[in-house]
């Protein structure tokens, strides 16, 4: 890329998307020896996607929360990003993603001075996005929600607190092969 464009600067980037629902998500919790601790489970299947994009070399991150994942709802997420993010001629953006359908769509609309590289099949390993979820479920976990808007505002505010936290997101998602990762 920076070859293919010599007076830009480039970054780049990994995206993903992830469910997040009222089903609860549970996890082992500590308690007392002798004692069992008690998990309120609520089997409601009604979610939302959180759209994570993460710059691993500076830990930079943005966040989206949406009820579904469409290939119209990603061009209108790709051009917000592109513009949050200042693409433009003199600043190319490489995003790296995955190769679900609507990420390959041919309605998808890919803004100006942005460029997707696919991750090959089945790799989820590679993508630097996928450690966010453990990170962004954290205030989800061992809970029950009345609503969706409930959950999206506990969820809001967990995005705003890790885009705080560059040091942490760059910890968990900068791979030694990632390009411009100084090991």
């Amino acid at each position: 890329m920076q070859r293919a464009h010599p007076d830009a600067t480039v970054s780049t980037w990994a995206f993903d998307e992830h469910r997040i629902g009222l089903k609860s998500i549970l996890r082992r919790v500590w308690a007392p020896v002798g004692q069992r601790p008690d998990a309120v489970v609520a089997h409601r299947y009604q979610w939302m996607y959180v759209y994570g994009f993460v710059q691993p070399t500076t830990g930079a991150t943005e966040w989206w929360l949406l009820p579904t994942v469409r290939a119209d709802i990603l061009s209108q997420v790709l051009a917000a990003f592109a513009q949050a993010v200042g693409a433009r001629p003199t600043h190319q953006v490489v995003l790296v993603l995955d190769g679900a359908g609507w990420h390959k769509s041919q309605s998808l609309v890919v803004p100006d001075h942005l460029h997707l590289v696919f991750l090959p099949p089945y790799s989820p390993e590679l993508q630097p996005a996928e450690r966010l979820w453990p990170l962004s479920n954290e205030p989800l976990v061992n809970r029950t929600f009345r609503d969706l808007t409930e959950l999206e505002t506990v969820q809001a505010e967990r995005c705003r607190t890790l885009q705080s936290l560059p040091a942490l997101i760059r910890a968990r998602t900068a791979f030694h092969w990632w390009p411009g990762v100084i090991s």
